[in-house]
């Protein structure tokens, strides 16, 4: 093979994926959608483009880690002042903002350059069941 083929913006169909999140588990659900926001479920998957597609993540606040995640695991942020450390829980930012669990933890998986910026972008999390979406014709996807 003398060739490499490259797919082209023209080429490429990007869907729309709702993705139910009641009930999953963190960890296998968090990369089973990193590889759709990369595009590795396409034939034509290359690593240097975005082909991957959108993702809609409805009913946040009802995922499920395992053992003593619940009351254990923390999430870190500093604002960059001195003390401005701040440490949660999972159980306190599960009920404060659920969204950013997932947000962090899909992020955490994506490239670290413009390419996982610019993929991080096409997910969007939401609490409940309500999304502004539906002009879009999601599909739904059991995970």
């Amino acid at each position: 093979m003398k060739n490499t083929f490259i797919p082209s913006k023209l080429a490429l169909k990007q869907q729309w994926y709702i993705i139910d999140a009641k009930d999953k588990c963190l960890g296998r659900l968090v990369t089973k959608i990193s590889n759709l926001l990369r595009g590795k479920n396409k034939v034509i998957f290359t690593p240097a483009q975005d082909i991957g597609d959108y993702i809609i993540i409805i009913n946040a606040e009802k995922i499920k880690v395992t053992g003593k995640k619940f009351t254990q695991k923390i999430y870190f942020r500093h604002s960059g002042r001195p003390g401005g450390k701040t440490i949660e829980k999972f159980e306190d930012l599960q009920l404060r903002i659920p969204e950013r669990i997932l947000e962090k933890a899909i992020k955490g998986m994506l490239p670290k350059n413009s390419l996982g910026r610019r993929l991080f972008t096409k997910l969007k999390i939401y609490k409940g069941s309500e999304h502004p979406h539906l002009s879009q014709n999601p599909q739904l996807i059991e995970l």
